[in-house]
């Protein structure tokens, strides 16, 4: 589902901490983490400092059952792969495709976590900058209303926002909530 976003998109700005994306111990850890998971994910948790405290970046998915959804429909802007393909490259691809913008700059690699669903999600951390307002997602299809025989399109996102993490917590999908606490964890450290 990749689309051409055209070079007028501007890229997520770069944060100043030590790069730990191209470490190859680090893939190969998240590499053998999802060896066995039937369903893998990987995405990027976007972050930003501000005086009141740390601030994360997420997307609300587009579509009906999600329509009237909001506490704990939020996600990560995340997506599929199969095992054998980059993680890290999936996480920045599926960035890329749900707000139209690149990102760029350092990340922390996060722990791994299993969804109830079963499905892992395999995380980075980049400290950057963007627009909730100028996020443009790519779109799917599905047969809608149910057993109508119409094909109706949907943005993969319907909207995004900045929120502190207190409000990220009520707002994420519960399976995701761990990556705010490594996130405060290990900008603690730093």
């Amino acid at each position: 589902m990749d689309t051409d976003r055209g070079s007028s998109r501007r890229p997520a700005q770069p944060a100043s901490h030590p790069a730990r994306c191209g470490d190859p111990a680090w893939n190969h850890l998240y590499i053998g983490a999802v060896l066995m998971a039937k369903k893998l994910s990987a995405g990027i948790l976007l972050y930003r400092k501000r005086d009141s405290g740390i601030e994360v970046f997420l997307v609300h998915p587009g579509g009906p059952f999600w329509a009237k959804k909001d506490d704990g429909a939020w996600s990560i802007p995340k997506g599929e792969y199969v095992e054998g393909e980059d993680p890290l490259a999936v996480a920045k691809r599926e960035f890329h495709e749900e707000t139209g913008s690149l990102v760029i700059g350092d990340c922390l690699a996060l722990t791994p976590r299993e969804q109830p669903s079963g499905k892992i999600i395999a995380a980075w951390a980049i400290e950057g900058e963007i627009d909730p307002q100028s996020v443009r997602s790519n779109s799917f299809s599905m047969e809608w209303p149910p057993k109508s025989g119409r094909m109706e399109e949907f943005p993969e996102v319907d909207r995004a926002l900045w929120c502190d993490l207190a409000t990220a917590r009520k707002k994420l999908l519960p399976g995701q909530r761990a990556f705010l606490d490594q996130l405060q964890q290990l900008l603690s450290g730093m």
